[in-house]
């Protein structure tokens, strides 16, 4: 699932080249405001880009290792949730040529002390499945406890990038959505974390590990 298909042939890539990634497809998505579906990019090496297409030289950004493209838009039925996501990953592999990918998608996410109003509101259902599904971490949780999450008048629009690598690296960020009385111009500021969406990442991962000549 990409328009890039090039050499297996990498420079080894920094460590800061994936953060630099996340941060630019942070500020372009939200350029174009929230209640956005979920997009994918491939993570190619703009090496590689400057010499299969020339043409795009001065489309790519100044000292930058990777450049994310843009895939076709993703299937309608994926808006809903976390898990039809990583399903619909499970079908999709890379050429040679990309060194990782990346996803984004808007979640919501819930305060801790929002666990016993989402318990009475769920009839004891699992509040760590709860609280995962409206950060987009679980995907066992059932529309019930969506439904729930998503009607606590705590939670939070936010958008979640996790974007991983061929050698295994990865990096995840959330960006808030602007509450009322914040600057709607502001660009939201990128909260990172080790273990933000541990199922999206290990999917994402197995695309990479995918065999194309497979599909």
């Amino acid at each position: 699932m990409n328009d890039f298909d090039a050499a297996d042939h990498q420079a080894p890539i920094s460590s800061d080249a994936l953060t630099r990634c996340v941060q630019e497809v942070a500020a372009h998505v939200g350029a174009d405001g929230w209640g956005q579906p979920p997009k994918m990019f491939a993570l190619v090496p703009t090496a590689q880009i400057a010499i299969a297409e020339p043409h795009l030289l001065d489309q790519l950004e100044d000292g930058s290792e990777l450049t994310p493209i843009e895939q076709h838009p993703l299937p309608e039925d994926l808006h809903g949730g976390s898990a039809a996501l990583e399903e619909y990953l499970g079908t999709t592999s890379w050429a040679a040529g990309v060194a990782g990918c990346l996803v984004v998608q808007e979640i919501l996410v819930l305060p801790p002390s929002a666990a016993a109003d989402l318990d009475s509101a769920v009839g004891g259902a699992d509040l760590g499945a709860a609280v995962g599904a409206a950060l987009g971490r679980d995907n066992s949780a059932d529309d019930v406890i969506r439904a729930a999450a998503g009607a606590h008048p705590d939670r939070r629009a936010a958008r979640l990038i996790a974007a991983v690598l061929r050698d295994g690296r990865s990096e995840c960020a959330i960006a808030l959505a602007p509450e009322d009385d914040d600057d709607p111009f502001a660009e939201p500021e990128l909260r990172t974390g080790d273990n933000l969406a541990p199922g999206l990442v290990h999917a994402l991962q197995a695309t990479l590990e995918a065999d194309p000549e497979d599909w």
